[in-house]
């Protein structure tokens, strides 16, 4: 089972319903729009999963025709391969030399509705922005400014807390029907990731033994090299708990744990995940069920890193994470006494991208072995992808 989420979200062909002819992505001139997003488009192009639509970016930076034209280029060069791809019969060209950029205030009263009224319709409208500005912008809106068949595109974190989620799907609501709203967690678009669920329910060799019975503990790790990379508008105000642990690594921890759906249809999947969350805890002795840490100066392959608090439009009073590890007890028969430890940084010297379930040792070894005595493990790596028994 392959499945690449974030590519088909990207896409005005894969809605369902009346052919979207508009992908509007706002924060184009953001960090996720030019790591993910265009790259993502790029590969459905060329997969000849695009149809034939027009994208246009807007973004609060002052850029030109000619910025917006690099950034595409960019972008569209660095998408990988994927298999099965065709010859795009020159529509990648086509869609970036027909593309255009708006510098737009997307918060303020009738901006974006009068981009809007310029774009044949339906449109799919991508919020690749901060969740307090996604909430703004749709806010800002009515239901006549969008065009018949249009569709929402939300990245995740959806909201700041908990209030703010009730509130913007509220806005949405009163916007467009609910299956025209898209709530993406871009993380789950990695193959290996949703490619959890064939390796647990499409085989007869794990399943039997996925539980506290047999699992002596699961982690899920998300280390990585990279530091701020200019992202402080956005990060700084969230850190590591809500950019990556409440956002992504509690979904991956969910499709771990959950009982087989019945179905793969996205309500099935949905109430399981919900359900193997509602069942989650974190122990309110936050000094041993939780770490926090945020990087100082160093170097890493070489490149000199700064302190996190001298990075440019870091604020030191917020105190922000970099960081962050949390101990969950999912309490339910499958998982009760097995702990789930979630940990995210930024700025390690190791690159660590992994799912580990390490298993309980056998309840009898026979006299005579030798060597190390280490436990079991299951490895699933998330970039690279890769699989592997230890």
């Amino acid at each position: 089972m392959t499945t690449h989420a974030i590519d088909e979200q990207a896409s005005g062909h894969q809605f369902r319903g009346q052919a979207i002819r508009t992908l509007l992505i706002l924060g184009a001139s953001g960090d996720l729009t030019g790591r993910l997003l265009l790259p993502g488009l790029a590969r459905l192009i060329r997969h000849g999963k695009a149809g034939e639509i027009t994208l246009v970016g807007a973004g609060s930076d002052p850029w030109t025709a000619e910025d917006w034209q690099s950034r595409l280029a960019t972008s569209f060069a660095a998408a990988t391969p994927v298999s099965g791809a065709q010859d795009d019969g020159g529509a990648l060209r086509r869609i970036c030399a027909a593309s255009t950029y708006h510098q737009v205030d997307v918060t303020a009263q009738g901006a974006l509705a009068e981009l809007l009224a310029g774009l044949e319709g339906p449109v799919a409208i991508y919020f690749a922005l901060p969740p307090a500005v996604s909430e703004k912008a749709c806010a800002a809106l009515e239901p006549g400014d969008l065009p018949d068949g249009s569709r929402l595109v939300l990245e995740k974190p959806f909201g700041t807390d908990r209030e703010s989620a009730a509130r913007l799907n509220t806005i949405l609501s009163r916007l467009v029907p609910e299956d025209h709203i898209h709530r993406v967690d871009h993380f789950l678009g990695k193959a290996t990731v949703l490619n959890i669920l064939g390796l647990r329910f499409a085989n007869r060799l794990l399943e039997p033994v996925w539980n506290s019975l047999h699992v002596d503990s699961v982690d899920i790790i998300f280390d990585e090299k990279l530091t701020l990379e200019n992202r402080a508008r956005y990060y700084d105000g969230a850190g590591a708990l809500k950019d990556m642990i409440q956002s992504h690594l509690l979904q991956v921890m969910a499709l771990i744990a959950m009982n087989a759906p019945s179905t793969l249809h996205e309500r099935d999947l949905r109430d399981h995940i919900g359900t193997v969350l509602r069942a989650s805890s974190v122990h309110p002795d936050f000094s041993t069920s939780t770490r926090r840490a945020r990087y100082s100066a160093g170097t890493i392959d070489g490149k000199a890193v700064p302190n996190y608090v001298d990075e440019n439009g870091v604020d030191p009073s917020r105190g922000t994470e970099t960081l962050a590890e949390i101990v969950v007890s999912i309490n339910n028969e499958r998982w009760a006494g097995v702990p789930f430890r979630l940990r995210s940084g930024k700025s390690l010297g190791r690159t660590r991208k992994e799912a580990v379930i390490t298993f309980k040792p056998v309840n009898h070894l026979p006299e005579g072995f030798t060597g190390v005595d280490s436990p079991t493990r299951l490895r699933i790596g998330f970039g690279p992808d890769t699989l592997a028994l230890d």
